[in-house]
């Protein structure tokens, strides 16, 4: 795959996945404009999140049936149609209904993940996954800084405008520079790939990277939808675009990953799971000193950002070798505990800053990146069958195993 259409694939997820998170620096204005209390306002992303969640389950298992990159274009066009209701909604419920709809289709990133790594040679699906995954911590971090500066000039609504355009854009593009997929096995039925998306859940590997997935974007949920209530109160006092400047640190961060693909490729995904989730604790006493030193919050969201990135790319990797003939709905699969884990992040740090400050809201992210690093260590404890458990190729053939077993 060369660098443009991998270049085009990662702005597509990174425009996607922005309609679901850019409501994060700028929940104060929202929740006043639909006249939510401030302990509540975590449901505005939480929303995205819920149709998020919808989408994986129902649409992704789509990209084992249908070519994808047509679905690519579809899904896009259809989450800008969920952004322009949410930015000219004259009532709150209509507002939710507009996020719901963009974050179903949002799930578009999925099936951008699987195009990619069903058109790569397996000894680059790594590196592809890891730059076109790179769009979606963009995406998401890079929101926050457009998100703050518009909402300043011109409102939060502007910022659902934007990305309605962007969105219809793109899937005009993706048709245009995209080549369909050659795929020499015929495709599954619909029913079909939804069943095979269910057993996935009783296989050892996928429930293990889709568990520490959960955690992992809980705790990265925590930081994210909870960072703008502290910074817009005392001692900083900041308005929406300086909160959504913090968004670059966690783009450093993020970038700084950008290896993780490689090593995967080198079998290294297990332990630089594990190390990725040590850091992402010790991130979080360096986020805790929000309310004294921003220096160290800036520290932290560098680390935990970096940790994030490094985990998700392995995770994706290891799954997709492990099911290369069903990668949509093993990657759908593995996002219903990205989305539920946001979602409980974006919810619960809201309710706990209330209660107990910044000071609560970081136990709470280290808690959650805790027991990610506990589920990662139960599982290297755990003998493999006929093969070494610390090995991330290890791992990818006992996966294979087991989905060969169970399609009999």
């Amino acid at each position: 795959m060369d660098v443009w259409r991998r270049l085009l694939l990662a702005v597509v997820c990174g425009v996607a996945v922005a309609s679901i998170y850019a409501a994060q620096p700028v929940l104060r204005p929202m929740g006043r404009d639909l006249g939510m209390s401030a302990e509540l306002t975590g449901w505005i992303v939480a929303t995205g999140q819920v149709g998020y969640l919808a989408g994986l389950v129902l649409l992704v298992p789509l990209g084992d049936v249908v070519d994808r990159r047509r679905l690519i274009a579809v899904h896009l066009a259809l989450t800008a149609v969920g952004s322009i209701l949410t930015a000219s909604a004259s009532a709150a419920w209509l507002t939710f209904a507009g996020l719901a709809t963009a974050g179903v289709f949002a799930v578009v990133v999925q099936i951008t993940v699987t195009y990619a790594a069903s058109v790569s040679p397996p000894a680059e699906r790594g590196r592809n996954i890891g730059f076109v995954t790179s769009g979606v911590v963009v995406g998401i971090l890079g929101a926050r800084v457009v998100t703050g500066t518009l909402a300043e000039m011109w409102g939060w609504r502007s910022v659902y405008a934007l990305l309605a355009v962007l969105s219809l854009g793109l899937a005009a593009l993706v048709l245009l520079a995209l080549p369909p997929e050659q795929r020499p096995d015929r495709p599954a039925g619909y029913g079909r790939a939804l069943v095979a998306l269910g057993g996935l859940f009783g296989q050892r590997v996928f429930l293990t990277r889709g568990l520490i997935a959960f955690f992992l974007f809980a705790s990265f949920g925590t930081l994210w939808s909870g960072l703008s209530l502290p910074l817009a109160d005392a001692p900083w006092r900041m308005g929406e675009t300086q909160v959504g400047l913090f968004g670059i640190a966690g783009l450093a961060g993020a970038l700084g990953a950008a290896r993780a693909g490689r090593w995967a490729d080198a079998g290294r995904a297990a332990p630089v799971t594990g190390l990725a989730l040590t850091l992402l604790i010790l991130s979080w006493a360096a986020t805790a000193q929000l309310p004294w030193s921003l220096g160290l919050l800036v520290a932290g969201i560098v680390l935990l950002d970096l940790a994030v990135q490094a985990v998700h790319v392995s995770n994706q990797h290891l799954l997709t070798a492990a099911y290369p003939d069903r990668t949509s709905s093993v990657i759908g699969g593995y996002m219903v505990f990205y989305s539920l884990g946001s979602a409980l992040g974006a919810a619960a740090t809201t309710a706990v800053f209330t209660a107990h400050g910044w000071a609560g809201s970081s136990l709470l992210g280290a808690g959650f990146a805790a027991c990610a690093l506990a589920v990662w260590a139960a599982d290297r404890r755990l003998p493999l069958v006929g093969a070494n458990p610390r090995s991330g190729q290890a791992g990818a053939r006992h996966a294979r195993q087991e989905a060969r077993s169970t399609s009999r």
